[in-house]
C-alpha cells in the first residue's frame, strides 16, 4: 500500500474549491489533466455523491464520490480498476486559510496489478510533488474563470 499526503492552497473559497472538485459535467477532462474524455462516464450522480469512472489509457478506476460540503471533506472510494484494488481512494479536506482556502490531500493506492505496483512504488517519492503541480494547475485555471 502507498500513501502519500500533501497541500495545495488556493485563493478559491472552500465552497468553490468543492464545486471544482465535485463538477462532473463535460468539461470535466479540460480541467483535470489525468482525466480524458475516452476514459469518463457519469454511472449516477446524487445530491452528495456520485459514481463516475474516469482516467486514461494508463490508468483508470470506477469511484463512488460522497461528500459533506458543511464539513468540507471528500473522500472517493475505488470500486474498480485497471491498477489499484481495494481499499484505494483519495481523501480531500477542504480548510479556510487565510485569503482561500487549503485542500489537504491524502491519496492511498493498493496496487492489483504488475504495472500498479510499479506506480505504487513511485508514489512516496513524487506523488506530493507531481500530484501537488496538478492539483495547483486546476486550481489556478479555477481561480482566472
Amino acid at each position: 500500500m502507498a500513501t502519500t499526503k500533501f497541500t495545495v492552497h488556493t485563493s478559491l473559497s472552500p465552497s468553490d474549491v468543492m464545486a471544482v472538485i465535485n463538477d462532473f459535467g463535460p468539461d470535466r477532462s479540460r480541467w483535470w489533466p489525468n482525466v480524458d474524455e475516452a476514459h469518463f462516464t457519469v454511472h449516477e450522480l446524487g445530491p452528495d455523491w456520485a459514481e463516475v469512472t474516469e482516467g486514461t489509457n494508463m490508468g483508470w478506476e470506477r469511484e463512488r464520490y460522497s461528500w459533506d460540503a458543511a464539513a468540507g471533506i471528500v473522500t472517493i472510494e475505488t470500486l474498480d480498476s485497471n491498477l489499484w484494488g481495494t481499499g484505494s481512494g483519495w481523501r480531500y479536506e477542504l480548510v479556510p486559510a487565510s485569503a482561500g482556502t487549503d485542500l489537504k490531500v491524502t491519496l492511498t493506492r493498493v496496487p492489483n496489478s504488475f504495472k500498479g505496483k510499479l506506480i505504487a512504488a513511485l508514489i512516496p517519492i513524487a506523488g506530493p510533488r507531481t500530484l501537488g503541480k496538478q492539483f495547483e494547475s486546476v486550481l489556478r485555471r479555477a481561480e482566472s474563470r
